[in-house]
């Protein structure tokens, strides 16, 4: 039986743990070749810890493990040259691109008085022109193919709701689902369709950490996850702290596979309920 995107090849950027690793293994465990990348080094902005190379090292070996190939690369999705050469790559090994999940991105919390103006640019350049300098480059590759595609871009329940504390993430957000309408229209011509994903609190590292459990929990000085646990599910329709990577991986794949031919242009929330919570 084939997977569902066999004999596709996917880019995903942000791949070293959390949501983009799980994009990369889900979308070969359903038969795609990938394309990987993250940067996997400091960022001023994030406070919480980041991968290290060899983190995109184990994705690369689970990659391989599920006998796919895989191109890898460390690479800051800010930087236009760096892309060029690994769609430059994709081209020379692979020949083909057929799905973009661009990932890579951080999360900064800060009341709109304490942000300052690099504080701003640096969430903004990383969770939204590196999401439009990544796809950019992709598109002609796709398009090359003559094939169609499909582009899954990650927002966030953030790009629908003014989150408290965040509000250069939630502008970031917010440009990413404009992007994603943009591109729908612009490339439906050519059989490319592109949509959102909106995960809400997500179990992994970004979400994971002393901020954001400081963030729900000011009270305390140091709260932990099981001080926030009520608070968080509190959030949600659902009774659940926060979804798992796979439950947008899941998603991602649906998105990019045959079964989903026909959608391009929509908003798709995974948030158990966040967003739908009106009490």
């Amino acid at each position: 039986m084939s997977g569902r995107v066999e004999g596709k090849v996917a880019l995903v950027t942000g791949a070293a743990r959390g949501q983009g690793r799980s994009h990369a293994v889900r979308l070969a465990e359903e038969g795609a070749d990938l394309v990987i990348c993250d940067l996997c080094g400091p960022i001023d902005a994030v406070k919480y810890p980041l991968p290290e190379a060899a983190e995109l090292e184990e994705t690369v070996a689970m990659v391989e493990k599920l006998d796919r190939r895989v191109i890898s690369r460390r690479l800051d999705v800010r930087d236009g040259e760096a892309l060029d050469d690994l769609m430059a790559q994709c081209r020379s090994e692979f020949g083909r691109l057929d799905i973009v999940a661009p990932q890579a991105g951080i999360a900064s919390y800060a009341m709109n008085q304490e942000i300052d103006d690099e504080l701003w640019q640096e969430v903004v350049d990383i969770n939204l022109t590196g999401v439009w300098k990544t796809v950019r480059r992709a598109i002609p590759l796709i398009t090359e193919g003559g094939r169609g595609g499909a582009i899954v871009l990650t927002s966030s329940v953030a790009g629908e709701l003014g989150l408290y504390g965040l509000a250069h993430y939630v502008a970031a957000k917010h440009g990413v689902i404009g992007i994603m309408r943009a591109l729908a229209n612009e490339l439906g011509a050519d059989g490319i369709r592109v949509n959102a994903i909106l995960p809400g609190t997500v179990n992994t590292p970004m979400a994971a950490n002393d901020a954001t459990y400081k963030l729900f929990r000011p009270d305390l000085e140091a709260p932990t996850v099981d001080d926030v646990d009520a608070a968080m599910r509190g959030l949600n329709l659902i009774d659940t702290r926060w979804v798992e990577a796979r439950d947008i991986s899941n998603a991602v794949v649906w998105l990019a596979s045959d079964e989903a031919r026909f959608v391009t242009g929509v908003e798709l929330p995974v948030d158990a309920g966040y967003i739908a919570k009106t009490f």
